[in-house]
């Protein structure tokens, strides 16, 4: 097998991490395997660093355009959601023990985007694939001495914005998610307010391209009212179907024409803490593709 075959879902896995989506990351690794097919092999002496430098050159890369075209995105932006726990779903391989579910979280991607692409990388590379110091400067470029220090910036910026995210009770998750669910099609605005934090917390990325709040909506009251609108202007042509993706439980609202958004939702002490919707269709297309592996999503229907 070609280096570049055998190593591509850890190259997938640092592309996808440091830019926060699947397209992006195919499209990496589409300049990479063009670099490599023009690269003279007898000249390198470690096809993984070489490949690994390149994909984490062409990241960052990557992380600095996007960040200018950000600020023009409609609405809010959120990362990429990649189908995970199935054989079928192969693009970040088996999440076999916490850590690795962690790094590809959600919660986490979208919390990576406070750091710079440098400090970014730097974290990646060192936390998600065991890199050693010397090692992320010369995958990035840098002195150890500045590798060790952009990692442990990025460590204090994450840090300060609240605990590491907990394993999930899934049982526990898909129960209150049910309740949740049912409370929303009925328009039950006081049910749905009791499995609610009070500072629960709902983003929608539309890109403009579909009907969602363009803004934040903060508070028990607010978010309970906008979901079950959202949900009954639709009546019962929505399917929620339950998925693992990045490494933890989410939903796919599936609709007659194909998947309209998946979200995720996360719980704590106090109920539902926030409600992250994937809802632009160009951000779907990764996880549409992965969903056509299997015939009508078995087992995962509610």
């Amino acid at each position: 097998m070609d280096d570049f075959e055998r190593l591509r879902g850890r190259l997938f896995g640092i592309a996808y991490r440091m830019t926060g989506t699947a397209t992006d990351a195919e499209e990496i690794l589409q300049d990479a395997w063009l670099r490599w097919q023009d690269v003279d092999r007898t000249t390198v002496r470690d096809p993984e660093a070489y490949l690994a430098k390149a994909v984490t050159n062409l990241s960052i890369k990557q992380m600095t355009s996007a960040r200018a075209r950000r600020e023009l995105y409609v609405g809010q932006w959120l990362p990429e959601p990649v189908l995970t726990g199935r054989a079928e779903f192969d693009a970040l391989g088996p999440l076999e023990v916490v850590a690795e579910r962690e790094s590809v979280s959600f919660a986490l991607l979208l919390l990576l985007e406070r750091l710079t692409p440098a400090e970014r990388a730097a974290y990646v590379l060192h936390e998600a694939f065991a890199y050693g110091y010397r090692e992320v400067a010369e995958l990035i470029g840098t002195s150890e001495a500045n590798a060790r220090q952009l990692a442990s910036r990025a460590g204090r910026k994450l840090s300060a914005e609240g605990p590491r995210q907990q394993p999930v009770d899934q049982a526990g998750w898909r129960k209150l998610v049910e309740r949740f669910i049912a409370a929303a099609r009925l328009g039950e605005i006081e049910e749905l307010e009791k499995l609610l934090a009070e500072d629960v917390v709902s983003r929608a990325d539309s890109g403009g391209k579909v009907s969602a709040a363009r803004n934040v909506v903060v508070g028990r009251d607010r978010v309970a009212r906008y979901t079950a609108g959202a949900l009954q202007r639709f009546g019962g042509d929505i399917e929620a179907r339950l998925v693992e993706a990045n490494g933890g439980p989410a939903l796919v609202a599936v609709g007659p024409d194909g998947v309209m958004a998946i979200c995720f939702i996360g719980i704590g002490p106090d109920g539902v803490t926030e409600l992250q919707f994937v809802m632009n269709p160009d951000k779907l297309a990764f996880a549409v593709a992965q969903l056509s592996r299997i015939e009508g999503l078995p087992d995962l229907s509610w």
